[in-house]
């Protein structure tokens, strides 16, 4: 689609849902480890985790509470830093640096989707998608235009001035899938992002995924309890005791698009909570 050029980076893999395997590395996690201090107790969380996902890939992580999935998803984030080994972020380095660099890595690479929306809940959906762009320092008109083609891109033109309590919960993922990449990331991480959603809205989000995805070749990686969700994915990653103890491909994957044409159709309205 067009709009969804306009706002994503260009891309050199080839279309399709598998991508070639000379595709450039957005992840490199090589023997990464994560202690934490608890008085006088150590808690590892990883031990000598090395993952890499190239660009385009579209890649689900799973794992029982404690497995280690969630320390995983914020050094990917740069939400936190390892104790030990190396993380390279779009060919860049971050494994050491300072809790500002790392908050501008994130500001420019990174685009985010939580479980519970995280909107603000008294601006409208079109300023909640600006509000990257604020702290990346775009211009008014220049934000203002790639926020309204984002929200166009995930099916929400003519509801930009709507409030999160204006809309439904799927509504409210959509704003914030479009908050996540209209700064042009290089990577889109997912945490648990239709764990508020009934089956069909899931359903919705999961096909904007695939859609960024394939289309555009988008660099996916999505954190999840739930295998039926992870089947949407290219590729799954699981994780156990702070290590990862599977990591295969998708042979039977869902396509989100397909399983919509086939259900019943709803009014708009049938949605709203």
């Amino acid at each position: 689609m067009q709009v969804i050029q306009e706002i994503t980076r260009p891309q050199t893999s080839l279309p399709g849902l598998i991508k070639t395997p000379e595709a450039s590395p957005v992840i490199e996690l090589e023997s990464i480890h994560k202690t934490y201090s608890m008085g006088d107790i150590r808690v590892h969380a990883l031990r000598g985790v090395s993952l890499t996902i190239r660009q385009g890939e579209f890649v689900a992580i799973m794992g029982a509470s404690g497995s280690g999935k969630s320390t995983t998803m914020n050094i990917l984030g740069c939400l936190d830093r390892p104790t030990k080994g190396t993380y390279i972020l779009d060919g860049q380095d971050v494994s050491e640096m300072s809790k500002d660099e790392r908050a501008d890595i994130r500001s420019r690479k990174i685009g985010f989707v939580f479980q519970g929306f995280n909107l603000l809940s008294r601006t409208s959906a079109l300023e909640n998608v600006e509000l990257p762009m604020l702290y990346a320092g775009v211009a008014g008109i220049q934000r203002h235009q790639r926020a309204i083609a984002a929200l166009a891109a995930i099916g929400l033109g003519g509801r930009e001035q709507n409030h999160p309590n204006q809309l439904s919960g799927g509504q409210q993922q959509r704003v914030a899938v479009a908050r996540a990449l209209v700064n042009d990331p290089a990577l889109i991480l997912a945490d648990e992002p239709t764990g508020n959603l009934d089956s069909r809205t899931s359903i919705e989000v999961m096909e904007i995924f695939q859609r960024l995805n394939r289309e555009r070749g988008m660099t996916i990686v999505l954190v999840t309890h739930e295998l039926e969700i992870a089947q949407y994915a290219q590729r799954v990653v699981v994780f156990k005791d702070g290590k990862i103890r599977k990591d295969y491909r998708v042979d039977d994957q869902r396509h989100a698009a397909e399983e919509l044409r086939n259900l019943p159709a709803v009014e708009e309205d049938d949605d709203e909570e």
